[in-house]
């Protein structure tokens, strides 16, 4: 393993608006995130996704490109340099360093532009060669440092053409080795049928965990989230906990209040734990910027922080926050997430449903581009909510609403409220994990979902180390909970309650499988582990091909290195975390726990 190295984190610069909070609609409801440039007022239209398209295909991101310029003269076509400073699905922006060529461009009757669009400056699936694309200059202007710029509408937005470029092979691709695989998965586990009588465990294993991970893929592709229902905005209050975020803590807030969604009936509160770094000055300045720059809407009353004397943890914080909320629903967030401009209205939507008491939002990695590592974890991430978490969305028993972004009905988390801060396990406090436990207090009585349409993103380790140990957390809380809910997931409809007594054999068993496999079948034996090593190629190949198929992005193929990262290290956490389960350290930030267990380290090393 590489020695970890510090990386400036590569995430999307987005242009800001003129406006603090663009997306909030005013009281009038006219002055919205939806009067984007170049869109025509008089043709709006008022179905929720035209608008969510819409406002997405006008968000403009700082870049840095060398673009070529094509145009045609008198003197037949040229080309030319320029630097693009930002860039929309739908245009560009351009600046020259010669007034005179600039303007001779923008007025020539043919412009067409090569560039490369670099990893991390826009979503993910549009790192792509453009090569030639038409365009029209829309407006040029001299800008503060005295230069010649010019606005630039694509004739074809870049959906359309990274859709023609490469969507459909992509596509086709994707599904023809995603039949194969499959095919080759259940020819494998049908083998394990015939040769059952000779290795009952063996066999036994080999059939759950096939069909425990292709019926995951095959209820996710049945999901569909709960469509939006505009008239449907009940009061949200949104809690952000917080402990040394002194670094995203601003975006975080900031992306919490500026939804698309009724002000009135949405406010933020910030916990600050005891913070020892400068969390709550940022705090302070935030709320202060908000106050004085957005008069419109009512922020004085819409959002409150809180801080405590002490550092109590987490579920404290959020604890705080929830008994201090004004509305029906609360939204936890973590506070190094930020909230898509449309989560709120999204996330809300299955509470139409009475019996509805959670819902989790899907979780994307910010830092995708950081390095390798980050890659990893954007595909985990998108294949655990996009397909685990949805396969569980479509039985409504979401097993883990998760700490970045989840909402619940108020009166069952104060209902609970008591017994999830003192929560104990063999006799140990539990201090992390607060997610899963939550949930599980929901799902015993009521129904818990997954809505994809709600979408946040989140900071991911970019070092093995923090990684390992933010790992080992989870797996300490996933053992921990998976334990408390068998107890009563038994109820719930025969499919889920299934699969979810098989996805919790599954991880536990799967080290003496590992073992069995690859070191006593060979010495004992004497015989090379092909069909198992295949197996684990074809589990791995899954993940990265339905990465492929769904997403789009170039970052698929890291789907296949986080399979065999995951059987050569993370996997052996799971022993681990048997024997450490009463352990309460963070282990991706210096809580009082963690820097108790420093020094104690520090104090044997120094006998």
């Amino acid at each position: 393993m590489k020695k970890d190295v510090e990386e400036q984190e590569v995430l999307m610069q987005e242009k800001q608006d003129r406006r603090l909070l663009s997306y909030v609609p005013d009281a009038s409801g006219i002055r919205t995130n939806r009067d984007r440039r170049w869109q025509n007022n008089e043709k709006k239209n008022d179905s929720f996704r035209i608008l969510t398209k819409s406002a997405k295909e006008g968000q403009r991101y700082h870049v840095d490109y060398i673009v070529t310029i094509y145009y045609e003269s008198d003197a037949g076509e040229q080309q030319c340099v320029a630097y693009a400073r930002d860039i929309s699905t739908t245009g560009m922006l351009l600046q020259f360093q010669d007034k005179v060529q600039g303007q001779e461009i923008v007025t020539a009757p043919k412009i067409r532009l090569s560039f490369d669009i670099v990893p991390g400056s826009m979503p993910e699936g549009y790192e792509i060669r453009i090569n030639k694309l038409p365009v029209e200059c829309v407006r040029t202007f001299i800008n503060e440092e005295g230069t010649f710029c010019a606005g630039v509408r694509f004739r074809k937005t870049l959906s359309e053409y990274v859709a023609k470029k490469r969507g459909w092979y992509m596509l086709g691709t994707a599904s023809f080795f995603i039949f194969i695989v499959s095919f080759i998965v259940i020819m494998m586990r049908s083998e394990s049928v015939i040769y059952f009588q000779f290795n009952k465990y063996l066999y036994l294993y080999s059939i759950i965990a096939a069909t425990l991970l292709l019926s995951r893929y095959f209820f996710g592709a049945l999901y569909r989230p709960v469509p939006v229902d505009m008239k449907y905005t009940p009061g949200v209050s949104i809690v952000i906990p917080c402990f040394n975020e002194e670094r995203w803590i601003q975006r975080t807030i900031l992306s919490c209040i500026n939804q698309d969604y009724p002000p009135e009936n949405l406010e933020v509160i910030v916990v600050d734990d005891c913070s020892n770094d400068q969390s709550l000055k940022k705090i302070h300045e935030t709320i202060d910027q908000l106050k004085s720059t957005d008069k419109l809407f009512n922020i004085a009353e819409r959002i409150r922080y809180y801080s405590q004397p002490v550092n109590k943890g987490k579920r404290e914080a959020m604890a705080l926050g929830a008994k201090k909320a004004q509305h029906q629903l609360l939204v936890f967030v973590d506070s190094d997430s930020f909230l898509d401009p449309f989560a709120i209205r999204n996330v809300v939507q299955p509470f139409k449903d009475s019996k509805m008491g959670g819902v989790s939002g899907r979780t994307d990695v910010a830092n995708t581009y950081t390095n390798a590592l980050t890659k990893m974890q954007s595909v985990r991430y998108y294949i655990a909510f996009r397909i685990m978490k949805a396969a569980e969305g479509y039985f409504d028993a979401a097993t883990c609403l998760s700490g970045p972004l989840s909402c619940y009905r108020k009166d069952l988390v104060l209902t609970y409220c008591d017994d999830w801060l003192h929560q104990t396990f063999l006799g140990q406090r539990a201090t992390f994990g607060d997610d899963r436990s939550m949930t599980n207090f929901i799902l015993r009585h009521h129904r818990t979902t997954y809505q994809d349409t709600a979408i946040c993103s989140t900071i991911v380790p970019k070092t093995y180390s923090v990684f390992l140990r933010q790992q080992m957390r989870w797996k300490r809380s996933w053992l921990r909970e998976s334990l408390i809910a068998a107890r009563f997931m038994w109820k719930k409809e025969p499919f889920m309650a299934l699969f979810f007594y098989m996805g919790l054999l599954v991880p536990i068993a799967a080290p003496v499988i590992v073992l069995y496999n690859l070191l006593y079948v060979p010495i004992v034996h004497r015989v090379f582990p092909t069909t198992f090593l295949v197996g684990m190629a074809m589990m791995a190949m899954l993940m990265s091909l339905v990465q492929l198929l769904l997403r789009r992005s170039t970052t698929w193929i890291y789907g296949i290195w986080f399979c065999l990262y995951y059987e050569a290290v993370l996997l052996w956490q799971m022993p681990a975390a048997w024997f450490t389960f009463w352990k309460s350290t963070w282990g991706t930030r210096m809580t009082p726990a963690d820097l108790a267990a420093l020094a104690k380290k520090r104090r044997r090393k120094d006998r």
